[in-house]
């Protein structure tokens, strides 16, 4: 029911009774002011509404853009602010990647220029190190000379492996061949312990006394230059003996002038040549066995020097040999 219905039926009700009450008959004449007013201001919204252009199409549309600003809102910004901005970096990006024909000629002639620096530097570092490496086996073989290995023989194997296909290889010798940041090249040090053995990979081909003492000629061709703080050698001087151990000893004194050596030794001509010299202890109190270092100085490394020699640490004979091998180890450094 209506407003005007409503107030029409109110009309009639007071004034089927004003005559009663002069109040009733006021109320009666204000109701019926509200009457008309309601009957105009009806009248003016029919047509209102009839002047209305109701277009549904228009309507639909409308709510179809709304629905889709609120998608971009919740994809790509709060507001409709940061959507416009996305759009407009969206189209500077886009226009980037229409273009990239030529930018991707560009970046390929670029990716072969870089390519054949590439090459150049590969090639000149691996001659640097086929030269370098003659000098340095020759430096070694001298040095294993000295130390019972008169015959052995160290050599370097350079090599390149071949790319899987171009475009994961440099053009080094005009082939493409794998590279990676220390250059083209497979490096192996190689030893020949005797003549007629075939050079092979050093793991493979020395005893672990050989091993040693190619790891001390290398590292005394390398003194002054290797940063290698500690240098620590196990039997170092096994299968050697007389003036090779002197040599053995002379080297190692040499090395410790740029770093910190460690030897385990049982030959006192290499023992002559420590600034330190210790000697591992066993004690037993016949219920445990403990081990301990004992540092020999003076009289001390006298009496193990000639023990190590003859056996006899109180064998005067052992003690001046002792003695001379102290003397000669100070002034051969």
């Amino acid at each position: 029911m209506d407003a005007a219905t409503l107030v029409g039926g109110a009309h009639r009700a007071l004034e089927a009774v004003r005559s009663h009450d002069p109040a009733l008959a006021g109320l009666a004449d204000r109701i019926g002011e509200v009457g008309i007013l309601l009957s105009d201001v009806a009248g003016e919204l029919a047509g209102y509404a009839d002047d209305l252009d109701a277009d549904p199409l228009r309507l639909a549309a409308v709510e179809e853009r709304r629905a889709a600003l609120a998608q971009l809102t919740r994809k790509y910004g709060e507001n409709i602010s940061d959507v416009l901005t996305w759009a407009e970096q969206g189209a500077a990006r886009l226009a980037e990647l229409d273009g990239d024909d030529d930018r991707i000629g560009e970046l390929t002639a670029e990716r072969d220029a870089l390519r054949a620096d590439l090459g150049g530097l590969a090639q000149a570092l691996t001659d640097a190190r086929t030269e370098a490496a003659a000098r340095f086996a020759e430096a070694v073989t001298e040095e294993l000379a000295s130390l019972a290995m008169p015959h052995a023989r160290v050599t370097f194997a350079i090599r390149q492996t071949e790319a899987a296909d171009e475009a994961s290889g440099v053009e080094v010798g005009g082939r493409a061949v794998a590279y990676g940041p220390h250059g083209a090249d497979e490096v192996e040090l190689l030893l020949a312990p005797h003549p007629g053995a075939p050079p092979r990979p050093i793991a493979k081909g020395a005893s672990g006394g050989e091993l040693s003492r190619v790891m001390l000629a290398v590292e005394v061709v390398f003194a002054g230059s290797d940063p290698v703080p500690t240098y620590l050698f196990d039997e170092v001087d096994a299968g050697v003996g007389g003036k090779a151990a002197v040599e053995v000893g002379r080297r190692l004194a040499r090395l410790a002038r740029s770093a910190q050596v460690v030897v385990v030794t049982h030959l006192p001509q290499v023992a002559a040549f420590a600034d330190r010299h210790l000697v591992v202890e066993k004690t037993n109190d016949g219920a445990v066995t403990r081990s301990g270092v004992k540092a020999m100085e003076g009289e001390d490394r006298v009496r193990e020097l000639s023990r190590m020699l003859a056996g006899q640490e109180d064998s005067e004979l052992a003690r001046a040999h002792a003695e001379e091998l102290l003397e000669a180890a100070r002034t051969g450094r």
